[in-house]
């Protein structure tokens, strides 16, 4: 393992470049409220969240985040925007622990059995009207779990999904673009 290690940081990659269709599932939603595309995080992306945000949500937007049972790829991806690269802090937007402060939910993950029922207590703590995106192929009803026995489908069988961003996982700037496109639906 560690000649594995020492080669890997030999090489000097930081990660592999990924082409586009890699993020496409032709199954995950209509193409109107699926987020497919990959292209770089520029500072134009940023401003667009941030003008959107003052406009719209009176400067801030508040996130709660919901596990309904994902392999935690796309996890790691929702906590990535937090990081100093991507900041999404600086445009307003926070992660918060209650669904009563929340404007929007993002949803990731197959909701398995276990989880259906406190996912849709989730949204009926959130104030109406609320945002639901779902993040990644398991949410969107595709995905490798969704023929296991404990799911139950994806997110838009038990909430009224408003923006499906597919991959697996998807990328911290398909996530932040689904916000965006999320924002302009109110």
């Amino acid at each position: 393992m560690f000649e594995i290690l020492r080669g890997l940081a030999k090489s000097k990659i930081v990660t592999e470049k990924v082409s586009k269709d890699s993020y496409s599932s032709p199954r995950c939603a209509t193409p109107e409220s699926s987020i497919t595309t990959t292209e770089p995080l520029e500072g134009e992306l940023g401003q667009k969240l941030r003008n959107r945000l003052k406009k719209i949500c009176k400067d801030s937007l508040h996130i709660r985040y919901v596990d309904a049972g994902a392999c935690n790829a796309c996890d790691f991806e929702i906590n990535a925007l937090s990081n100093p690269i991507y900041d999404i802090q600086q445009y307003g937007i926070d992660f918060v622990a209650s669904p009563r402060h929340a404007d929007m939910l993002l949803v990731t993950g197959v909701v398995t059995r276990n989880l259906e029922i406190a996912l849709i207590k989730t949204y009926e703590a959130c104030p109406q009207p609320t945002l639901i995106v779902a993040v990644g192929a398991c949410a969107c009803g595709e995905g490798i779990f969704k023929e296991a026995y404990a799911a139950g489908g994806g997110v838009d069988k038990y909430l009224p999904v408003d923006i499906h961003i597919a991959g697996c996982p998807p990328t911290p700037e398909l996530i932040l673009k689904g916000i965006l496109k999320a924002i302009d639906k109110i």
